[in-house]
């Protein structure tokens, strides 16, 4: 047996069947290009679950323990509370799980895009007293008619809070040589187009720091993104189907039409993990479920890993205070209501709103 923290090493180390597994296929294709555990895109590569203890015995078996998992549910403790104490609850939550991620023997930044969660990390930073905060956005010249930075929202954060700032402009002319780059840098194949900023970002980020707080994982633990309204009041019996139809990004029929037959798989195993995952106990309720699965499987397996890995790969650290296993824990007792509110992420809208250095 080999272990190691990624594919490429395991590679490094020859003797491994680099064949492309083909369920892993059908999950890349499908599934929004998240690749479940245990498998890999590699036949002869497998992970480790997110929060699991495998014992390896002698003879070669093994057990797994799962030593972690939010719930996603009410809980009898949270009886009672009112939307604004959800909002004070969670808050102050994110104002421990922040300051946990300031120890660090060196100084630590943050990653601002301009937007309500890394801007939010911003200004408890500064309630807390944090002084000459550096902060860091990046964005790209205009192409196609489109804005290519988000230097406006980000200049009205550095300039509510005082932060040390540094606007990151790249040239075009780095952009085509730093795509060899950000793929050699990735743990596993990944698509999102953003995988080339985070690559220069951290590049340029190590000049002046080596540890940063980031806002990763807030859409999903608070439901930011725009696939989950559409499940507001979607029976649970009717869950799988109505995830699948919003969030998967082909049905299984149409790879038919994409991949080369003996690629084809008589069954959807894409279906069978998403079925599978909303069997399990607890998330009653078919937001809470579609939340329980995209932060333990695709949060861990696409936004994490990518941030990950581009930062790592310029060896920057960074921290996601959003992901505190007890603000997660906290967040997943909330009602989805709350959460669904102002188009979502609402409870974490009013939390920010009205923000400012004195608050």
């Amino acid at each position: 047996m080999r272990f190691a923290s990624s594919l490429p090493a395991l590679l490094a180390g020859g003797d491994v069947d680099t064949s492309v597994d083909p369920v892993a296929l059908h999950h890349y294709m499908t599934f929004h290009s998240v690749v479940p555990a245990p498998r890999t895109i590699l036949t002869g590569v497998r992970k480790l679950p997110p929060a699991t203890v495998r014992t390896i015995l002698a003879d070669g078996t093994t057990t797994d323990r799962e030593y972690w998992s939010p719930r996603h549910e009410r809980r009898p403790a949270d009886a009672g509370m009112t939307a604004a104490d959800w909002r004070d609850a969670l808050l102050e939550s994110l104002r421990t799980a922040v300051r946990r991620r300031m120890v660090a023997d060196v100084p630590v930044g943050v990653l601002l895009s301009g937007g309500l969660d890394s801007s939010l990390i911003v200004g408890l930073l500064a309630q807390e007293g944090q002084s000459g905060l550096r902060t860091f956005s990046i964005g790209f010249h205009p192409a196609g008619g489109e804005v290519g930075d988000e230097f406006r929202w980000s200049d009205r954060v550095v300039a509510e809070f005082g932060t040390d700032h540094r606007r990151i402009l790249v040239d075009p002319a780095r952009m085509l040589p730093a795509v060899d780059h950000t793929v050699a840098a990735m743990a596993e194949p990944m698509v999102s187009h953003d995988c080339v900023a985070f690559h220069l970002l951290s590049e340029e980020v190590t000049k002046s720091v080596t540890v940063v707080q980031a806002g990763q994982g807030a859409d999903e633990v608070l439901a930011g993104y725009n696939w989950y309204p559409p499940l507001a009041g979607v029976p649970r019996e009717r869950a799988v189907e109505g995830y699948a139809r919003v969030f998967t990004d082909r049905p299984h029929a149409d790879l038919a039409s994409i991949l080369e037959p003996e690629w084809l798989l008589g069954h959807d195993p894409s279906r069978s993990f998403i079925a599978d995952h909303f069997r399990r106990e607890g998330a009653t309720d078919t937001l809470d479920a579609a939340l329980r699965i995209d932060s333990t499987v695709m949060l861990v397996d696409d936004p994490v890993k990518r941030v990950d890995n581009m930062t790592m790969a310029w060896g920057l650290e960074a921290r996601v205070p959003f992901l505190d296993h007890e603000f997660v824990e906290l967040a997943a007792a909330c009602p989805p209501g709350l959460k669904l509110a102002h188009g979502g992420k609402g409870v974490l809208k009013e939390a920010a709103a009205g923000w400012s250095r004195t608050r």
